[in-house]
């Protein structure tokens, strides 16, 4: 006779041995809840009953789980399992099947950076231009934008608008210089998500034109001696003109890939030693 605990006949299938320690020890658990809102001899009893289950329940698993050998007619004996080879097919983002986040490649920041600049320059260009034509000064529009950082500008007589103001001239580069940049920071991260075909007719004259019309419903409040002095066709042309040289220049950068495709350890920064090939 084996010795082995699992041995029987082709003509029997091992089963685990009936046990009710299981029972008792839910049986035991249960008391000892029921006791913490009826009686503390409840809950002692519980105790007792869930830890004999839990011993009894223990020797039927260690040192071997105990089974019993049940007996079945051969003729409903099932086939065995065959198992087969399966490779997995790793998807890349893109594939048909993978949820890969969109953009895939951005531009980087330091494009949206140089276009803020160039597209703030270009923009001050014409408002500054258009100073010089309708207001007879170049410092006009420098002024009006920055009365939204100093409230003394908002009332300011028109002589004033047009005289030259240091403190002003400070706020208004402070304040176009930081919009701008911040706008081509925005361009990096909108320019990709847009038509692949037209990235630059759209960030150059669609986008401009919507913000436009959002500077337009809030100007009052945030800015209102520039909203009672702006001339909105100017204002038009110089933010179309900020959006075509901003676009142009963010969209005819190199493109970099995001890091959703890279394995993890790349994205962790794990630095691992390359095998010698030699």
């Amino acid at each position: 006779m084996s010795n082995d605990p699992h041995s029987h006949s082709d003509n029997s299938v091992e089963l685990p041995t009936p046990t009710a320690w299981p029972i008792l020890t839910a049986f035991g658990i249960t008391l000892g809840f029921a006791g913490l809102v009826t009686d503390p001899i409840v809950s002692l009893i519980g105790l007792l009953c869930g830890i004999i289950g839990a011993i009894g329940w223990f020797t039927d698993v260690f040192p071997h789980p105990k089974h019993d050998p049940v007996p079945f007619e051969p003729h409903l004996r099932p086939k065995d399992i065959c198992r087969v080879g399966r490779e997995v097919s790793h998807l890349h983002p893109g594939e048909e099947g993978h949820r890969a986040h969109l953009p895939a490649a951005v531009h980087p920041y330091a494009a949206g950076i140089t276009g803020g600049l160039l597209g703030g320059i270009a923009m001050a260009i014409i408002a500054c231009a258009w100073g010089v034509i309708f207001k007879h000064s170049p410092w006009y529009p420098v002024n009006l934008l920055a009365a939204s950082g100093m409230p003394g500008l908002a009332d300011a007589p028109f002589a004033e608008l047009q005289a030259f103001n240091l403190e002003a001239l400070i706020v208004a580069l402070v304040i176009h210089i930081t919009v701008s940049v911040l706008v081509g920071l925005l361009y990096t991260v909108l320019l990709p998500m847009l038509p692949a075909k037209r990235e630059w007719i759209w960030g150059g004259i669609v986008t401009p034109l919507m913000w436009t019309g959002l500077i337009w419903a809030s100007l009052r409040f945030v800015n209102p001696a520039l909203n009672q002095h702006i001339e909105w066709v100017a204002f038009v042309i110089s933010q179309v003109a900020f959006g075509a040289v901003c676009g142009y220049s963010v969209y005819k950068s190199t493109k970099v890939e995001t890091m959703q495709s890279w394995p993890i350890s790349a994205k962790l920064g794990v630095e691992a030693q390359r095998p010698n090939k030699d």
